[in-house]
Formats: C-alpha cells, sequence, structure tokens
C-alpha cells in the first residue's frame, strides 16, 4: 500500500526512488538555474567565520559545495539529506573539488546530531518537507551552538510562482490522476504562509526571527525546458505512467504552449518569489 500524501514514507519513497533519480540526472540544470541563490546562502553562511555548518535537505550539494569553498581550510560543511542517489552524486562531487564537505542520509527531523555542533545552518529549499516541522526545528536548534545562524529560502505562494505551477495546471486536463498540492502538506509550498513560519520557529525556541520576501530572477536554456517541466514536480510523478500515446502527446503539446510566455529567445526567464529566513539558536 502505498504512503499517504505528504507522509514521512512517501518523502522517503519518492525521493530514493524516481524523483531522485530525475533530480540526480537535472543536477547541471537545477544548479543553473538556483546559482542566485546558491551565492545568497552561501555569502550568509561564511558570516562570521564559522567553523561548521550543516546544509539541511542538501541534495546533491551544490549550496555544500559553495559554502565549503567559502570557508576554505578553516571550516567544514555537513550535507543532509534522506536521498540515497542524491547524496551519491553530491559525494562524488565533494571528492571531485576536494572539498571539505561530508554528506549524511538521515531525516533532519529525528537524526541524533551531536549536540551544541554547528555554528551555522543553510537551506535552499530544503525545510519544507518535514512531516512535523516544530520537532524538525526543535532537532536543528539542539544541534546548534549558542547563537548559530540558520538562513533558509523556501517557497512563497504557488500564486507568487506561475511557473513552478505551469506544467501541472496546463496537463491536468488529460491527467485526472495528478496528485493534488495539499496546503498544509510537506512539500513546495508548505511554508507559504510567513506567519506559519514564524510560529514554527517560536515553537521551536529559535530567536531573531526575520522573514524577507525576495524575488530572484532565475533563468534555464530554452532547450531544456520541456525535460524540466515533464520530470520534475507532480507531472514528472504521473507521466511516466501514462502508457497512452495520443494522451502522452496532447499533454507535451499543452506543456510546450503553457510556458510559451516564459520563453525569451533561447532563455526561459521567470521570477521565484521565495521567502528568505533567518535566525539564531
Amino acid at each position: 500500500m502505498s504512503a499517504a500524501p505528504g507522509s514521512k514514507d512517501e518523502q522517503v519513497e519518492l525521493w530514493n526512488g524516481g524523483v531522485g533519480r530525475n533530480w540526480v540526472e537535472a543536477q547541471a540544470l537545477l544548479d543553473g538555474m538556483f546559482k542566485p541563490f546558491e551565492d545568497l546562502l552561501a555569502d550568509a553562511a561564511s558570516t562570521g567565520a564559522p567553523s561548521l555548518v550543516l546544509d539541511i535537505g542538501c541534495g546533491t550539494g551544490a549550496v555544500s559545495l559553495a559554502v565549503a569553498r567559502r570557508l576554505g581550510a578553516q571550516g567544514a560543511v555537513t550535507g543532509v539529506d534522506i536521498s540515497a542517489p542524491m547524496l551519491a552524486l553530491a559525494r562524488e562531487r565533494a571528492a571531485q573539488a576536494q572539498a571539505r564537505a561530508t554528506f549524511v542520509q538521515a531525516d533532519a527531523e529525528t537524526h541524533a546530531f551531536a549536540p551544541a555542533t554547528f555554528d551555522a545552518f543553510v537551506s535552499r529549499f530544503g525545510v519544507m518537507f518535514f512531516s512535523d516541522p516544530v520537532r524538525a526545528f526543535t532537532t536543528l536548534r539542539g544541534a546548534g551552538k549558542p547563537g548559530a545562524s540558520l538562513t533558509f529560502a523556501a517557497w512563497r505562494s504557488a500564486a507568487d510562482n506561475p511557473f513552478m505551477t505551469t506544467a501541472e495546471r496546463a496537463a491536468a486536463p488529460f491527467l485526472p490522476a495528478m496528485p493534488p498540492r495539499l496546503p498544509d502538506a510537506p512539500g513546495q509550498f508548505a511554508f507559504a504562509d510567513a506567519e506559519k513560519v514564524r510560529g514554527i520557529l517560536a515553537l521551536s525556541c529559535w530567536r531573531d526571527t526575520v522573514i524577507e520576501p525576495i524575488d530572484i530572477p532565475c533563468a534555464l536554456p530554452a532547450q531544456t525546458m520541456e525535460d524540466f517541466a515533464t520530470r520534475l514536480g507532480p507531472l514528472g510523478r504521473v507521466l511516466p505512467e501514462v502508457d497512452d500515446a495520443a494522451t502522452r502527446r496532447l499533454v507535451l503539446t499543452a506543456v510546450r504552449n503553457a510556458f510559451q510566455p516564459f520563453v525569451h529567445g533561447d532563455t526561459v526567464r521567470y521570477v521565484a518569489a521565495c521567502w528568505l529566513v533567518r535566525a539564531r539558536a
């Protein structure tokens, strides 16, 4: 029996299965598209010369490696994620770069981190998937030294980010099995409500919370748009199960047409509407 949508078991299954593999194969595309966030978080993590940084939901390691480059020999980074295939790539990249970065396959919500270890925490879109976010941020706070900094980027609402839902909206008339996005479930837009985020951090005893809306221009090559649209997100989970060739053609045509407003020559451009959240342990 499959796990309930958004449950912890489903998250583990997804990120260690086809979804995780798709993100591994799209690593270069995603890293290029989200480079502005990588720079933003590397700047935040290196402020105050921290020696140990934890990258939460590190995926294939882009932010971890960027932070490690900033810290140099004076510090080290640990990345934590539930996805074995993504971490395998992260480790390969760290070895090739000879980076002071190590990676742990674990659920940051429940992992037994050594107490009072980290000087700073960062995350690029990795904290919205906790089944119990108060428990998760309490666990993380316990792993931080007194005064440790927390900086993460999280998506604002789906309405603020039409690009991110274009594919599923275009495909929905042809794919009734498309999984719905549940507002309060773990997922991309789980932290859309800034006051909800503020409450989570307060309940887990983080202090000095600042939540800033940021609008970050992002881009990807137009030739990669279809691959991005049909392999990542809800459509990427449903389309591989569609055997009917006519339905697949209808979906692909609808998706291509829906993305045309974002295509400018050979580049796809959109604005990522996010929160930049800062707090201290």
